[in-house]
């Protein structure tokens, strides 16, 4: 049987990208960042026209890639979870103690300063969106894990349930609200509030044990 220079070239061909694919992928990107843009601007949830018109796209597009809003919340914060991810890789694990503290409550800050306006609009739609209330409840539990990583001597010297008890304080006391209520209620600079949150982490902690004194 004969087989046609086709149907060879096809075999070693690359398959091709799906240019519309490709399309429709960046534009649900650009209606998500379009979305934590007005977010960021107005602490009001945005309409689905201004979102469009800040994305540049039309209305129609928008639902065409969100069944509503409560959808494209529920994307924008799995797009803020793999980003913040991404931006926040740990630092410093083995440095002294002053040093993991500042580095924590950095990158804490940082976090806070980028997605509070977005954590907020989950707050009061998690009740409604099952799935969003689990992306709360993973971003909390994300913020003790990081705890139990950057002190790793000072808990180890607790017992439970005093360890436990002592994570859950501070990962009340550096949530996204206490974040807004330094910046907003109290007018307190990023630095100020850092400062806040570092002095209050290192009074919180029990003493680093001399064996894990590090460089």
């Amino acid at each position: 049987m004969s087989v046609s220079p086709v149907s060879i070239a096809s075999q070693g061909a690359k398959p091709r990208v799906d240019g519309r694919r490709l399309r429709s992928e960046r534009t649900r990107r650009n209606i998500i960042e379009a979305y934590l843009e007005l977010l960021r601007r107005n602490p009001q949830s945005p309409t689905s026209a201004q979102i469009a018109k800040k994305a540049g796209v039309a209305v129609r597009s928008v639902f065409e890639r969100f069944s509503d809003l409560a959808a494209l919340t529920l994307a924008t914060a799995d797009y803020a979870i793999a980003e913040g991810q991404a931006a926040a890789a740990p630092r410093d694990v083995d440095g002294d103690r002053p040093a993991r503290i500042a580095s924590h409550v950095r990158t804490r800050a940082a976090a806070c300063e980028s997605w509070s306006p977005l954590w907020r609009v989950m707050l009061t739609t998690e009740q409604q969106v099952k799935e969003l209330h689990l992306r709360v409840v993973m971003a909390r539990q994300a913020n003790i894990a990081r705890m139990r990583l950057m002190y790793e001597p000072e808990l180890a010297s607790l017992a439970e349930p005093e360890r436990e008890q002592l994570l859950i304080a501070m990962a009340t006391m550096i949530s996204f609200e206490s974040w807004d209520q330094m910046r907003d209620c109290y007018g307190l600079s990023s630095e100020g509030a850092q400062a806040v949150w570092r002095a209050a982490i290192d009074r919180m902690l029990p003493a680093t044990p001399q064996s894990a004194s590090r460089a």
